[in-house]
């Protein structure tokens, strides 16, 4: 069972891992958080993969999550949990700032605990 459990765990980091790099991979052709702003397209695909890495966070197990505390997991599923139930009041700003200061950390961290 517990192997089983950590399996989970490794598939859930994959999925934020992915989401992470979709993120990245959208903002990288902006400058600045208004150019990022506007192109709604572009915008909406960062929070929905936003809200995955979310999802995924709080799917994991409280066994994966005590052992890998240099993640912030309930600031990850807070996030989702703002942007699904307040998405008219986001902030591009914010969200440009925490897809700039977040998320390269939280893909090297995530990165780094799935096994080669």
């Amino acid at each position: 069972m517990r192997r089983s459990l950590y399996r989970r765990d490794e598939l859930l980091c994959l999925n934020i891992l992915e989401a992470c790099k979709k993120i990245e991979s959208i903002s990288k052709k902006f400058n600045n958080y208004e150019e990022f702003g506007q192109d709604t397209i572009s915008f909406d695909a960062s929070l929905m993969n936003f809200i995955v890495i979310g999802e995924m966070a709080n799917k994991l197990s409280d066994d994966f999550r005590k052992m890998n505390t240099k993640i912030e997991w309930v600031k990850i599923i807070s996030f989702r949990n703002f942007i699904a139930h307040d998405y008219f009041g986001i902030d591009a700003e914010e969200v440009w700032e925490i897809v700039k200061r977040d998320i390269p950390g939280l893909l090297k961290t995530i990165s780094d605990l799935i096994p080669k």
